[in-house]
C-alpha cells in the first residue's frame, strides 16, 4: 500500500490511479491508531497536490553507513573522516514534499549538494529492543533527499558535529509517499539513483549498507521511538562535494533533482533562487 498526504493535509491510500481518502487527521495519527477506515472520497492521483507524506516527531539521520560514500570522500581529501554511526536529528520544519522547491540560500552557501537516502517510517512506540525485534516496528519506507551545504558542513565538522548545514529551510525533501512493507519484502534489495536535469549523479543499491536496517533501528532505540518517527539510512556515493570537479556539479537555481528508489518511486524537486522564492534579494552574505 502507498500512503499519501495530499491537498493541504488530507490522508489517503493510492488505489490504482486514484487516492482514497482515509478517516484520520494526519499521517502520524494514522500510525498511532494502527490504521484508518476509508472516508469514501476519491481523487484522481493526477489531479492531487501531494505534500510530504509525514512530518515526524523525531527524524533521525544516519551518516556514514554506505562505506562507498566514505571512500569517495578520501579520493578528494575531504576535510574530515566520514565515520560510521554518525547520528543527529533533522529539523522537521525543513521538510518539503514532492515537487516543492528547494530554496537556494545564496547568502549562506555556495556549495549546495544532494544526497539520496532510503528512510524508514516507524509504526509504533518502542525503545530498548534488539535487531531481532526491529522489523516489527517498521511501518513503511520513503525517499529522502538530504540537501547539504558543504561549505557550512566543513566548518561545523571542525567541532565534530554537523547539523545546521542539513537543516536549513526546505533542505529536507521527503516523499512522494510511504510504501508499506508488504510491497517491499526486502528493503536491502532496492536499486537507488539520483539525477540532476536528467543526468545520473548517484547510482547504488540498498544492499551496500554496512549495517542493516534492523541494526540501525536497534542501535537508536535507547532514544525511544514514537509512531511516525523517521530514520534515514545514509547516502550512497556520487555526491557533488566528493567529486573531482565539485564546483561544476553543485546544485544551482533552475536545476531539477529526481531521487529514485526501486519499488518506492521518484521524488522530484526543483531548485529555485532565494529571490524567486521570497520575492526579494537574498540577505547580505554570511561567511561561515
Amino acid at each position: 500500500m502507498k500512503l499519501v498526504t495530499y491537498d493541504a493535509g488530507k490522508i489517503g491510500r493510492i488505489d490504482d490511479d486514484e487516492i482514497v481518502r482515509l478517516d484520520v487527521p494526519d499521517m502520524r495519527t494514522y500510525f498511532e491508531r494502527g490504521g484508518a477506515d476509508d472516508h469514501g472520497e476519491r481523487t484522481p492521483l493526477a489531479e492531487a497536490d501531494l505534500d510530504a507524506p509525514i512530518v515526524p516527531k523525531k527524524f533521525l539521520h544516519t551518516a556514514g553507513n554506505f562505506r562507498e560514500h566514505e571512500e569517495e570522500s578520501k579520493r578528494v581529501d575531504w576535510s574530515h573522516a566520514i565515520a560510521p554511526w554518525i547520528v543527529f536529528f533533522q529539523n522537521v520544519d525543513a521538510i518539503v514534499g514532492p515537487d516543492d522547491a528547494v530554496v537556494y540560500p545564496e547568502h549562506l552557501t555556495e556549495e549546495l549538494d544532494y544526497e539520496l537516502e532510503l528512510a524508514v517510517v516507524i509504526g509504533k512506540p518502542g525503545k530498548w529492543f534488539g535487531p531481532e525485534q526491529a522489523m516489527d516496528y517498521v511501518a513503511g519506507y520513503v525517499i529522502f533527499n538530504d540537501i547539504t551545504a558543504r561549505d557550512i558542513q566543513r566548518r561545523e565538522m571542525q567541532s565534530g558535529v554537523f547539523s545546521f548545514c542539513k537543516a536549513i529551510d526546505t533542505f529536507c525533501p521527503l516523499g512522494p509517499w510511504i510504501v508499506t512493507p508488504d510491497e517491499i519484502p526486502d528493503p536491502h534489495d532496492l536499486a537507488m539513483e539520483l539525477r540532476v536535469n536528467g543526468d545520473v549523479r548517484q547510482t547504488s543499491h540498498s544492499g551496500r549498507m554496512s549495517v542493516t536496517i534492523p541494526e540501525i533501528l536497534s542501535h537508536y532505540s535507547p532514544l525511544g521511538y514514537s509512531a511516525g518517527d523517521v530514520v534515514s539510512t545514509g547516502t550512497v556515493s556520487g555526491v557533488a562535494g566528493f567529486s573531482e570537479d565539485a564546483a561544476s556539479l553543485y546544485l544551482k537555481p533552475g536545476d531539477v533533482i529526481e531521487a529514485e528508489i526501486e519499488r518506492i518511486g521518484v521524488l522530484r524537486n526543483p531548485v529555485v533562487s532565494w529571490e524567486e522564492a521570497h520575492g526579494e534579494p537574498a540577505p547580505e552574505r554570511v561567511r561561515w
